[in-house]
């Protein structure tokens, strides 16, 4: 990450860059997280020439796998798809997006960056050789492209149906417990904000509720989330979470296609997602630490240590 960022800095000239790094004492812009069409701290990838946006694009890599890598790439090409459906009257554009680096990305310090624009945001913050992974949020809109009845674009997917295959595949008592309204929220209850509370009641069903199936659905839905870290990221995630106590919450009905939300929560975790606006094929999701985000348990360690 330190080379990756050292790179991108290095391709911003001197307007570009004065948007591109602030100080990592700016709290009002580094605590921040706008999935929503709107302006946001940070040099536009659309003013960088092709080395720029090329070390932009690597900077991103650094955190995320494989996979959610294209899931975020399918994120930025479905403003294009988005445009077009609206017909081009807002202006949507693959390349609206920001990057900002906070701070300097020396070996000892403290620093961090985001990658962020619309339905897009990823903010890594990094203190030695400690990286926090969060908030991490991903959605699209449409959320699924058709032809006819068969999906040609639905990178949210195992997002989806994992989750309503726990809910449909877990005993009676157990769903009583997981359901905790018959309509889903508007929007992920943790929306924008900078901080969210560490537990949002009600909490849902406690995995250890679950039998082994359900039990082993949960998992390998959290493991969608984790995954999109890279993976010395994602082990230290997985490491962390090993001995909490997980929850798992749903509101609305459990067929497809209509409004439909669900979260995990655990300690200093909150998984959400939503489905419900556009006709349900608009979706947000999100991984965040309420205890940890954007930095706080890496900092607060780093500090500790300065002080010893």
């Amino acid at each position: 990450m330190r080379a990756a960022a050292s790179h991108l800095l290095y391709h911003l000239d001197d307007a570009q860059r004065a948007r591109g790094q602030l100080p990592f004492t700016e709290d009002g812009a580094r605590r921040w997280i706008e999935y929503r069409p709107r302006p946001r701290p940070g040099v536009c990838l659309a003013d960088l020439d092709r080395p720029g946006h090329k070390a932009a694009m690597q900077l991103l890599a650094t955190a995320l796998s494989t996979h959610a890598y294209a899931q975020a790439v399918t994120v930025m090409a479905g403003e294009e798809i988005l445009d077009r459906a609206e017909g081009g009257h807002r202006g949507r554009y693959l390349n609206d997006f920001c990057v900002v680096v906070f701070g300097e990305p020396a070996p000892d310090g403290q620093w961090g960056w985001r990658f962020e624009g619309h339905h897009l945001s990823v903010t890594m913050t990094v203190a030695a050789d400690e990286v926090s992974p969060a908030p991490v949020f991903l959605g699209l809109n449409p959320a699924t492209v058709r032809y006819h009845d068969h999906p040609v674009l639905r990178p949210l997917a195992l997002e989806e149906d994992l989750a309503r295959a726990l809910l449909t595949g877990m005993g009676a008592a157990e769903r009583r417990l997981a359901v905790i309204d018959e309509r889903a929220p508007a929007d992920i209850l943790s929306a924008t904000r900078a901080a969210v509370p560490a537990r949002t009641e009600p909490l849902g069903v406690p995995a250890g509720r679950l039998d082994t199936a359900a039990r082993a659905l949960l998992d390998r839905l959290l493991a969608v989330y984790l995954d999109r870290l890279v993976p010395q990221l994602a082990q230290t995630e997985y490491a962390r979470l090993r001995d909490g106590d997980l929850y798992f919450a749903w509101a609305g009905p459990a067929e497809p296609g209509h409004g439909h939300y669900y979260r995990i929560q655990g300690p200093d975790l909150l998984v959400e997602y939503d489905n419900t606006q556009n006709g349900a094929n608009h979706a947000h999701t999100v991984l965040r630490r309420p205890l940890s985000d954007f930095g706080d348990d890496v900092l607060a360690a780093h500090h500790a240590h300065e002080r010893s």
